[in-house]
């Protein structure tokens, strides 16, 4: 393999990483972006919504390797596949938030934050008790189709994984920006305060950002499992940091800033990992949220935001 060829198939990796880490980094920026809330529950409705995604295809037919569809259509599996995950995975996040976080609203201090930990151990021991640690083979239904582009493979699931990011990516952008309960959410991450003298439902948009992010989480945990092809209990915590370093990189509380530095880490990890290996990939992925929290604490597209209390 040529120099071209190997940094093509690296890039091909990459972009699928960074398709991964958008959607989980989409969760983080949400919610900081309405509550300045890091919600590091977030790390394990990702696992969750993965283990979910296991569940719903076992019960579709899909087995590891062994596929057997009940009649029907693989479109139709994936697609049933990806509504269940994520309407599951949303109605986790809005229990956290309506059960445990909206009592502590009018608390100060880092209460909240060290509550959303509390909850990611908790979901981690309930898949850990219920389910074990061992690793589960993640079903893989979709064709082995391949093309070859010199030396790079590109596979019928890095088409799929591209076209449903782009796709969820598209959908969550005119949402939030051209329909009312978008535009009450950047209401409510500009001044809740005033959000709420207009009119806006402030605890409903709250409650959505959860649901949303949660519910793209879902979706990055059906990626992983298609792109890998395991689940795992503790997935979620490597897969999360670098989710989070995205969101920070791009800038956490900017819709587009998720997107950017999603893909930019997806990128760096996959560069990385061939060029000096998996364990320095992830000093780079790491010094890079040290660098940007130092330096440029706003990230790549955001910029300084007022304080609201």
């Amino acid at each position: 393999m040529t120099s071209g060829d190997l940094f093509l198939q690296q890039l091909i990796n990459g972009l699928n990483l960074g398709a991964m880490y958008s959607l989980l980094a989409l969760g983080f920026t949400l919610v900081y972006g309405i509550m300045e809330l890091i919600n590091f529950s977030h790390f394990n409705v990702f696992m969750v919504g993965c283990f979910i995604a296991l569940g719903v295809l076992k019960l579709l037919g899909m087995d590891g390797q062994s596929v057997i569809l009940h009649g029907l259509p693989l479109i139709g599996v994936l697609l049933l596949t990806f509504l269940i995950t994520m309407v599951s995975s949303g109605m986790i996040g809005v229990g956290i938030e309506r059960l445990l976080l909206r009592p502590l609203r009018a608390v100060t201090g880092p209460a909240a934050m060290i509550l959303t930990i509390g909850v990611s151990y908790i979901l981690f021991n309930v898949i850990l008790i219920g389910i074990g640690g061992d690793t589960r083979n993640f079903a893989n239904p979709l064709p082995s189709v391949s093309w070859n582009i010199g030396g790079a493979v590109l596979r019928m699931r890095d088409l799929l994984i591209w076209g449903i990011t782009i796709v969820l990516m598209l959908g969550l952008t005119y949402f939030v920006n051209y329909t009312r309960l978008g535009k009450g959410m950047r209401a409510t991450a500009q001044d809740p305060e005033a959000a709420r003298m207009m009119g806006v439902e402030v605890d409903s948009v709250v409650g959505l950002s959860f649901f949303i992010g949660s519910a793209l989480a879902g979706a990055s945990g059906l990626i992983f499992g298609l792109y890998y092809n395991y689940a795992k209990v503790d997935m979620g915590f490597a897969a999360g940091l670098r989710a989070f370093t995205a969101a920070v990189l791009g800038g956490i509380g900017n819709v587009p800033g998720a997107m950017l530095g999603g893909v930019l880490i997806g990128l760096i990890e996959a560069g990385s990992s061939q060029l000096i290996g998996q364990l320095w990939a992830d000093v780079v992925i790491f010094s890079i949220l040290v660098i940007v929290l130092v330096f440029r604490p706003a990230g790549l597209l955001g910029r300084q935001a007022p304080n609201k209390s």
